[in-house]
């Protein structure tokens, strides 16, 4: 396995912090547009694969799939061919930079939520919570609720119309849970939340390009003992968001990586039994004394906490 961070197209100065912390790889947010859209062009890639290169960081994974490509996909919309045409030319370019995985989930309307960002956690430290209950009187988000079949369906199609060139290109779909897991939110059915569905996914399609990201903290919340679970899917995951929760699916708290419920020890011995040859990365770190918090779950302190523990927990299960 192999250590990797997430960074924004200007995030030069933190690369240069995760390479000093021992850091050598990069999952890419492509830079957003004035209009709100993201550029993912062959030019715009090519010069941030070799701007992180340059520092070190070498960028293997692009998350999230674009943001003018989701919901067209997503809820089946009368433009959805061409975001699908669109994914296919971002795929092909994938491949030709080398940057082997995309990253994506299947939430309709919106995406990871939180009901809080600046809950007090170990020492004071800011993490984010979610509690649905306040979002009991929350209005639907869509004029139309979309269903769970709809939403299957809608995967097959996106499956069908993606895995061929993904193939080709030689680029890997690493599909992640929903979070939180639950259904429907807002009107909004939420299909990837327990271990079946991820099966039912994975039967959809033979093939190498079709995986999984197995973020930990979503799969605790759906009630599966981790190093379990890393076994069960040892042949689907692609990539790992290495990160913790407190709680249950209606009701919970991100949490240090050494502070949580999950035996992380175990977690790690299990990837390395699998024989797991991919990124992994922290995620959903809390806010350290002296940060802003102006990105709940992406400050710079508590990923080089992660990063560290992450490191400590990879030599003792080698030893």
């Amino acid at each position: 396995m192999w250590f990797a961070e997430y960074f924004r197209h200007d995030d030069e100065d933190l690369a240069r912090l995760m390479k000093q912390a021992g850091v050598d790889h990069g999952v890419l947010r492509c830079p957003e547009k004035g209009d709100g859209s993201m550029a993912y062009d062959f030019l715009t890639l090519a010069r941030l694969k070799k701007t992180f290169g340059d520092l070190g960081i070498d960028l293997r994974v692009i998350e999230p799939l674009p943001n003018d490509l989701h919901e067209p996909i997503k809820q089946g919309l009368p433009d959805r061919d061409a975001a699908i045409e669109k994914l296919i030319k971002l795929i092909c370019t994938m491949g030709k930079l080398e940057i082997p995985i995309l990253c994506y989930n299947f939430m309709a309307a919106f995406g990871w939520t939180r009901t809080s960002t600046v809950v007090p956690g170990r020492g004071g430290a800011l993490v984010s919570e979610y509690d649905h209950r306040l979002m009991a009187d929350a209005p639907d988000l869509l004029e139309q609720r979309i269903d769970e079949e709809t939403l299957w369906a809608n995967y097959r199609y996106f499956l069908e119309a993606v895995l061929p060139t993904a193939e080709e290109a030689g680029v890997t779909l690493a599909l992640h849970p929903d979070d939180p897991p639950l259904s429907p939110i807002q009107g909004v059915a939420r299909i990837f939340r327990s271990p079946e569905a991820f099966e039912r996914a994975l039967a959809m399609a033979d093939s190498p390009s079709h995986k999984l990201t197995f973020c930990q903290g979503n799969f605790r919340l759906m009630g599966c003992d981790i190093p379990s679970t890393i076994r069960r899917f040892k042949d689907a995951i692609a990539f790992v968001h290495f990160r913790d929760t407190r709680g249950t699916p209606e009701h919970f708290v991100e949490c240090f990586h050494d502070d949580g419920p999950t035996d992380m020890a175990a977690a790690m011995r299990a990837y390395a039994e699998i024989g797991f040859d991919g990124p992994i990365r922290s995620d959903h770190v809390p806010t350290l004394h002296g940060e802003s918090n102006r990105r709940p779950g992406y400050e710079t302190l508590g990923r080089l906490f992660a990063v560290g523990y992450m490191k400590g927990l990879r030599d003792a299960v080698a030893s």
